[in-house]
């Protein structure tokens, strides 16, 4: 295998963020319009934190007990999330995956978000590498053949 892709080649870079004085229930449906099931939490361009359903499935949990509860992102999301560099190999993001419980990883460089990593952007990558295991265009997703696409349609 001559390329390996790297995350930067693979991520998402248009990114759903929230902010921390967001109120929970506005993240909630901007997750859900967006169809994302989890989204960094950013200040001034800096991520702060990660908001997922879980995270959010737990505040309806808690509402067996009282009331549904409010407040903003901040009070709960994951502060100092995990996180990736965009120069990371595909097969470290995969290792970060295969031992943690995470769906996606936000890609940072410094405090600065630049783009999320997912498992289902592994697994494309890998399938590709697979497919062109001499090397091929790796940038914003080019590496989807049609075919590739289709059958990750099913």
């Amino acid at each position: 295998m001559s390329h390996v892709p790297t995350v930067e080649t693979i991520m998402t870079k248009k990114v759903v963020t929230l902010s921390p004085d967001l109120d929970i229930y506005d993240a909630i449906i901007k997750m859900m319009k967006h169809d994302v099931s989890g989204a960094p939490v950013v200040e001034e361009g800096c991520l702060v934190g990660m908001l997922s359903e879980k995270d959010c499935m737990g505040i309806f949990a808690s509402a067996a007990y009282s009331n549904i509860p409010g407040g903003t992102v901040a009070e709960y999301m994951i502060m100092h999330p995990e996180t990736i560099g965009p120069k990371a190999d595909l097969f470290t993001v995969a290792g970060i995956f295969m031992h943690r419980a995470y769906r996606r990883l936000p890609v940072v460089e410094g405090d600065e978000l630049c783009g999320v990593v997912s498992r289902t952007d592994v697994l494309r990558a890998s399938v590709e590498l697979w497919k062109y295991p001499d090397g091929r265009d790796w940038t914003d997703s080019t590496y989807l053949t049609k075919e590739l696409k289709a059958m990750l349609k099913r």
